[in-house]
């Protein structure tokens, strides 16, 4: 339960400070006196996005602090999860900065607002006159009935699966478009893979292919040359070779004499070896050398294939248009698994299907008796509320696709007199009718939810007289399952509570200020009879709020 609330610097209130117990809590106070300003700091404790214009001296930071008395059974894991000091008086802060910033703080540890928010849930539900609209939405309807059953397990299980349902359509919607797509370009892809292939690329090296087809482009200059060289290397008497011969002679026979001679014979012999391997090398070669017009052809139609390979793929070199031809031949691949990924992904889906179907049946199920015990309860509380003549109803009916809360459409059919049919809540229900209904609503929630805090602001604007009363007794009541904090401003409520507390509004050295004090007994009693009978306290008044209190 919230055990303390302290506030500085926020708005009208430059200190607050107030210790609150179990059971129904009453805040009262005139209008304008501030009560909203406490409710607006107890919403930035619950994670709400704070307005840095709530900063009364901005000269010095806001600080919105509750101490909440916790179970450790019940939030043991929490605090584990997110490796925090589980403190029996768990205190959360916020604080907003001179400079802008928002920092938040679970036993003075810093936390992010989404801790703090889920924490927050967990400790106080906080309803507001102006949020009667919730009780229209379907998700708020599925949250009453499902409560009622206290299968929240089941439900978490339930939307845990249809997540991954709804991620694995979307990844299938996404694999059928790359799919449809890849359908329309593969077949030019192919052509680019066959292209490819076709070509040989392992087979062809282009430096290779230019020099062997200009050695064919040039094979009669190539041959004339060759012979030539031939001829002048290779005469019998004028051929250089001859003549070398002749020096080589010539130099054998001076060799003998001295170590300078010896060398010169040894390397006008190796010059002459060179030259005679020369031109035997220049036969072999004029050997090979042949005019071929149709080998130019093919080389040509090799190297323009290349060429044209280069420039469509807009790459330098045969190796890379290898890559390119591995990279299309995976993606033909891909193509193929992206059909058997596809399918599986289908077969996945059917079975999920099948697994939600089971449990979207059991919540169906469990749905159906909630309903009718929604029904029951609520038609007592709203018939204890002066309306006798109220008839509620849980409309069920099956959706044709999973949705987040099972395979149901759920709607609340309402009509407050007797020989008129149902309709849809929100078309049906009046203002005054509204706050009995939110009640009745909260009534039955807390008997079942484990929620230890629920605080409502003026839930009981619009009524007076004995259903007045009665919204007291059913707060009463309330508060005896849970710590429930009231704002009101009708003496009927507030002489049901358990503690009460008013909200002042005064001016202290020139500037409006608001607080909060605790009421004893006799200041109970003048509070009531002063909601009774205005700023004026009749005796009137003091004998019917005796009455009341008792």
């Amino acid at each position: 339960m919230l055990s303390k609330i302290f506030i500085q610097n926020f708005a009208l209130i430059d200190q607050l400070e107030v210790d609150l117990n179990n059971g129904l809590q009453v805040i009262t106070g005139e209008t304008g006196a501030g009560k909203s300003i406490i409710l607006g700091a107890l919403r930035l404790l619950m994670g709400e996005r704070a307005d840095l214009k709530s900063i009364a001296d901005a000269q010095k930071k806001s600080i919105v602090e509750g101490t909440f008395t916790l179970e450790e059974n019940k939030f043991r894991n929490f605090f584990a999860e997110y490796d925090l000091d589980f403190e029996v008086e768990t205190i959360i802060r916020r604080e907003l900065t001179p400079a802008g910033k928002s920092r938040a703080f679970i036993n003075d540890v810093p936390v992010t607002l989404a801790i703090l928010q889920e924490l927050s849930r967990k400790l106080v539900d906080i309803h507001s006159q102006f949020e009667t609209s919730h009780l229209f939405s379907e998700s708020y309807q599925f949250a009453i009935i499902d409560g009622l059953e206290n299968k929240s397990d089941l439900l978490l299980e339930y939307q845990s699966e249809f997540q991954n349902l709804i991620q694995e359509r979307a990844q299938l919607k996404r694999l059928e478009k790359r799919l449809a797509e890849g359908h329309k370009e593969s077949d030019y892809y192919r052509y680019l893979l066959q292209e490819l292939e076709q070509a040989q690329l392992e087979q062809l090296n282009l430096e290779e292919l230019k020099s062997e087809l200009s050695a064919q482009e040039n094979a009669e200059t190539i041959i004339e040359q060759l012979s030539q060289t031939y001829q002048l290397l290779q005469q019998d008497e004028a051929g250089v070779l001859a003549m070398l011969n002749e020096v080589k002679l010539k130099l054998s026979r001076i060799s003998n004499y001295s170590e300078r001679f010896d060398q010169l014979s040894e390397r006008i012999q190796s010059v002459y070896f060179e030259l005679k391997d020369i031109g035997d090398s220049c036969e072999g070669e004029l050997e090979k050398v042949q005019i071929n017009p149709d080998a130019i052809l093919e080389l040509n139609t090799k190297l323009n294939l290349v060429n044209t390979l280069l420039v469509k793929h807009q790459v330098q070199s045969v190796e890379e248009l290898i890559d390119i031809r591995e990279e299309l031949a995976q993606q033909q691949d891909l193509a193929g698994n992206l059909e058997l990924h596809i399918q599986d992904k289908q077969e996945w889906l059917q079975k999920q299907a099948e697994k939600l179907e089971k449990l979207a049946t059991v919540l169906t199920r469990q749905r159906k008796v909630g309903g009718k015990t929604f029904v029951e309860k609520s038609c007592h509380i709203l018939q204890r509320l002066g309306l006798e003549k109220a008839k509620i109803q849980v409309d069920l009916q099956p959706d044709i696709d999973f949705n987040a809360y099972g395979k149901d459409k759920i709607q609340f059919l309402f009509q407050a007199n007797s020989g008129f049919p149902l309709k849809p809540i929100q078309n049906a229900i009046s203002g005054g009718e509204r706050s009995r209904v939110m009640l009745a609503v909260k009534k039955i929630m807390a008997e079942n939810a484990e929620l230890p805090t629920l605080i409502l602001d003026e839930i009981d604007t619009g009524v007076s007289g004995r259903v007045a009363e009665e919204m007291g007794k059913l707060m009463h009541e309330m508060g005896k399952d849970m710590q429930l904090i009231v704002i009101t401003h009708l003496a009927q409520v507030a002489a049901k509570g358990d503690n009460n507390y008013k909200v002042l509004k005064s001016e202290v050295k020139g500037k409006t200020q608001s607080t909060i004090v605790p009421l004893n007994q006799e200041k109970k009693l003048q509070e009531i009879a002063q909601l009774l009978s205005g700023s004026k306290i009749t005796d009137a008044a003091i004998q019917q709020a005796k009455e009341l209190m008792r």
